[in-house]
């Protein structure tokens, strides 16, 4: 992802700070938290481990958080890897020997698994064993690993790149929605209260407003402005700190970064398109995953742009921004 308004690495352990514990902390996603809550009570009733989760949606709404929940209501431990982590079986077999009844082993990212992974992975879940072949030929020799019953849970952006098999194994399929700015606010006041910053109603709602509805972006903008604040006014954040911490941010009035606007403009360019995926990253210089998970979302949500088979188009929202930007050369909204 590249440097902007969004998340970067080293704001994890940022993050990390202010990831809630408990449902009751965890402002949204309403049905998914009832849903969640039954079928960990009745897991517990039961004394057995959960059902494996697979949760899907865009970044920053909470995937990762919400294993970490399920996990503490459930008195249980964690175990976090991610999909390009595991390399190779060995590398899953280690860090399944390492669980325990009921644990619960968290994999980010998970459509980024190797094939070879994934199908071991497959009698791991189903019958809570594993087979592994070291060396090859005449040196070759099984391993056969009985792992305790634990509990996975997958996180993704991608679930259309889960093979049918895979995702059939899961129990539970949940998908995060994006936030209304109400619930991002309400994010944004239990932010701003652990790190111990001032916060006026107005300045949560403005930045709450322009969060493209990810509680990750509310955070990010909740950050620079302690920052703006802190340094240029009496280190509270009011509406005039955060409509100058979002200026600074290149962030607009309807939530558009300037990366946004260069996609609008560039599809302008080409007569409101169609433009294919390849064309647009190599133009604005984004690799197109990112284009397509982080940019495109909001954008097809809000209206400014739609997907066709033959490529992206400007819709009418986004012919009225690009007319905007190109009207005043060399400025950002």
């Amino acid at each position: 992802m590249s440097s902007d308004a969004f998340s970067t690495e080293k704001d994890q352990p940022f993050e990390n700070r202010l990831r809630p514990k408990q449902f009751a902390d965890f402002p949204g996603q309403t049905q998914l938290k009832h849903n969640l809550h039954i079928y960990i009570e009745a897991a517990k009733k039961r004394n057995e481990p959960l059902d494996h989760i697979l949760f899907s949606g865009p970044p920053g709404l909470g995937k990762t958080t919400l294993a970490g929940i399920v996990a503490s209501e459930l008195g249980t431990q964690s175990h976090v890897t991610s999909g390009p982590a595991l390399e190779r079986p060995a590398d899953l077999a280690g860090l399944l020997s390492n669980l325990k009844e009921g644990h619960i082993l968290f994999v980010d990212e998970i459509h980024r698994l190797s094939s070879v992974v994934e199908e071991y992975l497959y009698s791991a879940m189903e019958d809570w064993s594993i087979d592994i072949v070291l060396d090859a030929g005449m040196h070759a020799r099984s391993y056969h690993i009985s792992i305790p019953r634990f509990t996975l849970i997958g996180a993704t952006t991608r679930e259309g790149l889960l093979t049918a098999p895979f995702r059939a194994r899961f129990g539970i399929l949940e998908r995060l929605d994006y936030y209304a700015p109400s619930e991002l606010e309400q994010i944004i006041r239990r932010s701003a209260e652990i790190l111990g910053v001032g916060l006026t109603d107005e300045g949560a709602v403005e930045l709450a407003g322009r969060a493209r509805g990810t509680p990750r972006v509310a955070n990010r903008f909740l950050a620079r402005a302690r920052d703006v604040a802190e340094v240029k006014g009496d280190g509270i954040i009011g509406k005039d700190v955060a409509e100058e911490t979002l200026r600074m941010l290149g962030v607009d009035a309807n939530g558009l970064t300037e990366m946004d606007r260069r996609l609008l403009e560039t599809l302008a360019r080409h007569d409101g398109g169609p433009v294919g995926l390849k064309t647009l990253a190599v133009t604005v210089g984004e690799t197109e995953d990112t284009l397509e998970n982080v940019y495109e979302p909001y954008l097809i949500r809000q209206g400014y742009l739609v997907k066709t088979p033959m490529g992206r188009k400007l819709a009418p929202q986004g012919w009225n921004v690009a007319g905007e930007n190109r009207a005043s050369p060399g400025t950002l909204l």
